[in-house]
């Protein structure tokens, strides 16, 4: 896979740093350039192949949603600012997304992601055969591993970090319980524990306490009985 530039357009030193250092952690991101206004930005922009601009709204002379609107469809712009106010206005834009600062690393997984799943999209377009199956790239081990959902059997929550176990592998990846279980909204996930969700298409068994899929016993927490015996009742 193909490197994606990178172009930060950020007057705050510090937040510039933050961002840079989140850059340098991902594998397949090569930061081009540090802007400090849009003047500078559009002058790079001419002089360097950029995939992805991450612009702050607050900017000297001509603020970055202005900037936006100028080169809009051109790259994945994700927006870094303190302001949510602007989210709107943002995604009206078409941006790929919106961060708020202070921008947590997880966030910035999702927001790349995100690039990646619309580039994968623009090169499908007009190709009848185009794969539906959804799935997500989990950093882990300075890698993207690609995993399907209909893949994942189960997710367990290991305090900042969840392993997301296949029938082949597991990946351990840095995520919040909360945020994978809105990731798997709508994939016929449930969420049986404060520590597990399960795919309730590999499910095999269950009882009152604990579900089975496959070999592998999981418990069903007290919170979620209830809830889980009207899901499977459905």
């Amino acid at each position: 896979m193909q490197d994606l530039n990178c172009l930060i357009v950020e007057d705050e030193p510090l937040a510039a740093k933050i961002i840079e250092d989140y850059v340098s952690q991902l594998p397949g991101l090569k930061l081009k350039s540090i802007c400090g206004d849009v003047i500078s930005a559009g002058e790079k922009l001419r002089t360097e192949k950029i995939d992805i601009i991450f612009l702050d709204i607050n900017l000297p002379k001509i603020n970055g949603l202005e900037f936006a609107k100028s080169i809009n469809n051109k790259y994945s712009i994700i927006i870094t600012t303190a302001y949510h106010q602007y989210a709107l206005e943002g995604f009206n834009l078409n941006v790929t997304d919106y961060l708020l600062k202070p921008i947590e690393f997880s966030r910035f997984v999702q927001a790349i992601n995100k690039v990646y799943t619309q580039n994968s999209s623009r090169e499908n377009i007009g190709n009848k055969e185009i794969d539906e199956r959804k799935f997500y790239f989990f950093v882990a081990d300075k890698k993207r591993h690609k995993i399907f959902f209909d893949e994942i059997l189960y997710v367990e929550s290991l305090k900042d970090y969840v392993k997301v176990q296949t029938g082949e592998r597991s990946v351990v990846t840095k995520f919040q319980i909360g945020e994978m279980e809105e990731l798997l909204k709508g994939q016929n996930f449930f969420r049986i524990h404060k520590s597990f969700i399960v795919n309730l298409n590999h499910l095999t068994a269950f009882n009152a306490n604990e579900i089975e899929i496959g070999k592998i016993n999981l418990p069903i927490g007290r919170t979620y009985a209830e809830l889980f015996k009207r899901q499977m009742e459905k």
